[in-house]
């Protein structure tokens, strides 16, 4: 058998990720036909099929999908081999893959950038938007080197640095400013619109309004807390979303923002990342830098 080589691993790795080889090619910056072309050698190579190809997508057979999970833990350790020497270093350099939930992303992310790039001038920042699992998945598979999202996230695995407490708050249409606020159970009998199924600040709004989140719902639900703010500017209900998102989603809608009375609901903010990371020094210095940005939004 002629040897492997780590890039046609790679290359097995992205279209065994993507499922398509337009999109798999895209990822790892060559064309399409030469990213068949290792495909077929690397099948050769073992002497069986790794994928079964069809007319839109491509699937692995049962021997690619044995093959995949080798496959991510021999590019992991590569990887961290990489990071091994980044280690040693004073300051983090090259590239530094963070993934981050939607509901933090737009309104931490310029701050965390303009703070990192500022003090690792050698740094290449690599963003992942993604839900909660997904990136946890990722860090797991060596896709990421860590993950702002919200605690407790319980994978063993994994380090978890908890950042800072946030508040919800209450978003409703203009003409309700003077009414009072509303308490959970109240919100139980109101047109509460939330992010659709898998976003974790869907199930935190879910608990404090003590809703079952398999309980029918009147509404539709929205991808994004720009749509659910819009959507309330509408008329169409009420809606909770984190502080840090106030100032950027509710500045082009009419309506208004409540604080609820103790207890407040909450999240907690951190960051996680691979337990066995060399990078964890560096990981928790960056951390500070999330914590600062965060700090930033606060006093604006």
């Amino acid at each position: 058998m002629r040897n492997l080589t780590l890039k046609q691993l790679r290359y097995f790795e992205s279209l065994a990720q993507h499922g398509h080889f337009g999109r798999a090619s895209h990822a790892c910056s060559i064309s399409q036909p030469a990213l068949s072309v290792q495909i077929r050698e690397l099948e050769e190579t073992l002497g069986t099929g790794l994928f079964e190809r069809g007319a839109r997508h491509v699937r692995l057979t049962n021997f690619g999908e044995e093959f995949a999970v080798r496959v991510r833990g021999i590019l992991r350790s590569v990887d961290e081999l990489g990071e091994l020497a980044r280690a040693s270093r004073d300051h983090l350099a090259g590239r530094l893959r963070i993934g981050v939930i939607p509901t933090i992303a737009p309104y931490l992310l310029p701050d965390i950038i303009t703070n990192l790039t500022a003090s690792n001038s050698n740094i290449e920042i690599q963003i992942r938007e993604s839900l909660t699992p997904i990136l946890v998945r990722e860090l797991a598979d060596g896709l990421l080197d860590a993950a702002v999202v919200a605690l407790p996230v319980s994978e063993p695995s994994l380090t978890e640095i908890a950042l800072f407490e946030e508040k919800f708050v209450l978003v409703r249409p203009v003409g309700d400013e003077d009414k009072p606020v509303p308490g959970h159970e109240d919100l139980r009998e109101m047109k509460l619109l939330l992010l659709e199924e898998g976003h974790c600040f869907r199930d935190q709004a879910l608990s404090f309004c003590n809703i079952q989140s398999s309980r029918p719902r009147e509404m539709l639900d929205a991808s994004s807390l720009a749509t659910l703010v819009q959507m309330v500017g509408a008329g169409l209900g009420v809606t909770l979303i984190p502080e840090m998102a106030i100032s950027v989603e509710t500045r082009s809608a009419p309506v208004s923002i409540a604080h609820f009375k103790s207890p407040q609901p909450s999240r907690t903010i951190g960051m996680i990342w691979r337990k066995t990371s060399p990078l964890a020094k560096q990981l928790t210095q960056i951390s500070e830098v999330v914590r600062q940005a965060t700090a930033a939004i606060k006093t604006r």
